[in-house]
């Protein structure tokens, strides 16, 4: 196997470069082998033998299920420093339409967002980690079950994951398909939004389509109701604030049936906010629109309101940190420091709730075309040159975190980066 063509900076990336050929085969097995939430026991299995191999001190297993912890001491603790990194593992519901020999082995499974990946980059961290030793603490890695949908984040903190590993602070990268090998993205604040589920059940009153008068019509209220809502962002939330409320599927009556009014309908969709402030308001303007134009319609309607997964924020003094380790690896020119948020969702957001740190962006999205399909898509790969590079900043966070006694002072006390923002290119 070639050897990666991403160049940077540094002992740690030289290091891992030597195993990309593992890390590569490593990676491949698992796109090969998909597993959803919670059921992630080859993935699993995967971690834990090759986690032997790589000679890390301690490795605990079924925390949140099917979740595996490694644990790596420095050379000393006199820090008494503990910093946690976390890699999901699931896999999703979505049939893969590649062709090439990883392809996934299992229909209605793949790994379309990456987290083959990002468990492969992990396990080349603990490796490198395992093998030098060069910093001061303790490294807590995080392999994590059920990201797409089940809150496994959720589920190890519940399960005692920070009782029995209490890092200071913690961080987890997921790879970006619309940003260049070689660059990262950050930001100190926002980097995801929430992600909250909306059920509206609207109750009508059925009858024949040919005398809709002696009916009360629920499809009628359901398209009034998706087109009212729309005006809940434009005109209840500030310019200047974000918010996507997206009604996604409808069920009403029987296609059979094309001359029956049903009694009942049900939207399904979705709430996207970053400021708990909004999200509230939204969700009381949502009860407050529904109600009202079924009312006024003669029907009636019932919105369940399931927040699912809060923003993802990260903390200043992480996210900064984050910017010098990967401007010391890559180049202060291939890092945004003031990276646009998404909209979508990430359970890691559960454990910034509890802890201090950062979520970051690798760009993964070669101009040929390698790794520049978006996630979520049937065709999606990542892009296996990244990984040293991925696996080298999760060692940069381990050892400029904690560096040993005769390093130069860390680049965690956050005293060097410059406010001036670089955009990477898409």
């Amino acid at each position: 196997m070639a050897a990666s063509r991403i160049r940077a900076h540094g002992r740690a990336f030289a290091h891992i470069a030597a195993y990309h050929p593992e890390l590569t085969s490593l990676r491949r097995d698992l796109h090969a082998h998909p597993e959803l939430g919670f059921e992630e026991v080859y993935t699993s299995k995967r971690v834990v033998e090759s986690l032997k191999v790589c000679g890390v001190d301690e490795i605990h297993t079924n925390i949140g299920k099917t979740g595996v912890v490694a644990v790596i001491r420095g050379r000393s603790n006199a820090s008494g420093r503990m910093i946690g990194l976390r890699a999901d593992m699931d896999a999703l519901p979505m049939t893969e339409h590649n062709d090439f020999a990883w392809k996934s082995g299992k229909p209605g499974m793949m790994h379309g967002c990456g987290h083959d990946g990002h468990t492969a980059m992990l396990v080349g961290a603990a490796r490198y980690l395992a093998e030098t030793r060069h910093f001061d603490g303790t490294a807590v890695l995080i392999f994590q079950p059920g990201e797409e949908g089940f809150a496994g984040a959720k589920a190890m903190i519940e399960d005692g994951l920070f009782d029995r590993f209490p890092v200071q602070s913690v961080f987890a990268m997921h790879n970006w398909p619309q940003m260049r090998p070689g660059t990262v993205g950050v930001n100190p604040g926002p980097m995801m939004a929430s992600a909250d589920r909306i059920t509206i059940e609207i109750t009508g009153k059925g009858g024949h389509g040919a005398h809709p008068y002696a009916a009360v019509d629920p499809v009628l209220v359901a398209a009034h109701i998706i087109t009212a809502v729309q005006s809940i962002v434009s005109r209840n939330v500030r310019a200047i604030d974000s918010a996507v409320i997206s009604l996604c599927a409808m069920q009403a009556g029987d296609p059979g049936a094309f001359s029956v009014i049903p009694g009942t309908a049900k939207l399904v969709g979705t709430v996207r906010t970053f400021n708990p402030e909004v999200q509230a308001m939204v969700e009381k303007r949502l009860h407050e629109v529904c109600s009202g134009v079924a009312l006024g319609l003669g029907a009636s309607a019932h919105l369940n309101y399931e927040r699912i997964y809060p923003a993802t924020i990260n903390t200043r003094d992480e996210a900064r940190f984050v910017v010098e380790v990967a401007q010391k690896l890559v180049g202060h020119e291939h890092v945004d420091r003031n990276m646009d948020p998404s909209m979508g969702a990430e359970d890691f957001s559960f454990m910034l709730q509890v802890k201090p740190g950062a979520y970051l962006r690798l760009g993964q999205g070669a101009e040929n075309g390698q790794g520049a399909c978006f996630l979520h898509n049937s065709r999606y790969d990542f892009n296996d040159d990244v990984l040293p590079l991925g696996a080298a900043l999760h060692a940069g966070l381990i050892e400029q975190g904690m560096p040993l006694a005769d390093e130069p002072v860390s680049a965690h006390k956050h005293t060097s980066v410059s406010p001036t923002p670089v955009r990477s290119e898409a």
